[in-house]
């Protein structure tokens, strides 16, 4: 466990604190920061990284959770699909719980529907072959991170030539949401803590626009508490410079070109759609992926009837405004009180990344410099 210790070293994380509170001062304004990865956030609330930071310095909560992008309308999709008495539908536990219209997946599993966690899309490629008089659906849902992994499946399934298989595909991409949100007028932000994972595929190459265009500095970062610190350190360094750059702090695992393999995968399965409803931000074009007619006999989307209607979130939950950056969760009415992990209104508090999540997990733990220790 050395080198894990190593990024969690409290002397290394006091220095990179003073760094940060150095160079804050020369700037003398307040700093809006956005982490866009909610495993970034829930790594900052656990380490008591927000705490440990200058006053001068917010952060500000993003997008990056795709089970808490994902609108009502494509889960009532997901469940009606599910619903369908000759199909086994297969997904990763986050979305479980999540609350459509009218139920949940698990709720849905609770009354008789074939409804199975799985780790991977490859568990769910396993199943349909056990089961040759079944249909088996996976819902594909995330990032970049996780899309390459879908984009394998199909092509083992294609390889193999397995028909009672197919995905209900909701990919969707971070460079169109960063794109949105930085063009939303009322989100002021001064620089981005750029999600690692999604990373690992796209490269750094893509963010060039949020420098070029907006104006605005993004360092890729790590997930372990020093990395976080060192990533806000470089961004208050570039602001301090009067730069606008993008950087890599995540070089370990991060290449500039991406991975090349994941991304051929990727292209030769996947087409954007004109545009994909998200959860808080609207419609945005071209900011998610649909299966490409070469391989129509894995679209579930197609081989099923589902509603496929726009459904308004529950008046009292503000997971939007939240994902939008605008709102931070302790802002929202029923934060705590009507809605828990036990009882989820909004998406944000059942996913493991989501932000309202982070904050009901960690936010009363006292932290570092309080009566307990951050960091």
């Amino acid at each position: 466990m050395k080198y894990v210790d190593e990024f969690r070293d409290s002397q290394k994380a006091k220095a990179l604190v003073w760094q940060i509170e150095k160079l804050s001062c020369l700037l003398d304004k307040h700093i809006k920061i956005m982490e866009v990865c909610g495993g970034h956030t829930h790594s900052i609330f656990k380490y008591g990284i927000e705490a440990v930071l200058p006053k001068a310095i917010e952060l500000i909560h993003g997008p990056g959770c795709p089970v808490c992008v994902m609108p009502k309308g494509r889960l009532d999709d997901a469940i009606a699909i599910a619903q369908n008495p000759h199909v086994i539908f297969t997904t990763f536990g986050d979305a479980m719980r999540v609350p459509g219209s009218k139920t949940s997946l698990l709720q849905a599993k609770a009354i008789g529907a074939d409804i199975r966690m799985v780790y991977s899309p490859l568990d769910s490629l396993k199943i349909a072959k056990e089961n040759p008089n079944k249909e088996v659906v996976f819902f594909a849902l995330g990032f970049e991170t996780t899309a390459p992994s879908t984009a394998f499946t199909i092509l083992q399934a294609a390889a193999e030539n397995i028909h009672n298989f197919s995905m209900f595909c909701n990919h969707v991409l971070v460079i169109p949401a960063l794109q949105s949100l930085l063009d939303n007028p009322d989100l002021q932000l001064d620089g981005f803590v750029g999600p690692g994972h999604v990373s690992m595929v796209i490269g750094t190459e893509p963010y060039q626009f949020i420098s070029q265009y907006y104006h605005k500095p993004i360092v890729i970062s790590g997930f372990e508490p020093l990395d976080i610190l060192q990533s806000v350190w470089m961004l208050v360094r570039q602001l301090v410079e009067n730069r606008c750059e993008v950087e890599n702090q995540y070089r370990r695992l991060v290449d500039n070109k991406g991975n090349q393999l994941a991304l051929t995968a990727m292209n030769t399965v996947f087409e954007t759609r004109q545009d994909f409803e998200w959860r808080g931000l609207g419609d945005i074009p071209y900011s998610g992926l649909k299966i490409r007619s070469e391989y129509v006999q894995f679209d579930a989307e197609l081989k099923f009837t589902i509603p496929n209607l726009k459904v308004a979130d529950h008046k009292a939950c503000q997971c939007g405004e939240i994902l939008k950056g605008v709102m931070k969760p302790w802002e929202c009415k029923v934060f705590g009180t009507a809605c828990t992990p036990e009882t989820p209104i909004g998406t944000c508090m059942v996913s493991s990344e989501g932000a309202c999540a982070a904050y009901y997990k960690y936010g009363r733990i006292s932290v570092f410099g309080k009566e307990g220790v951050g960091i």
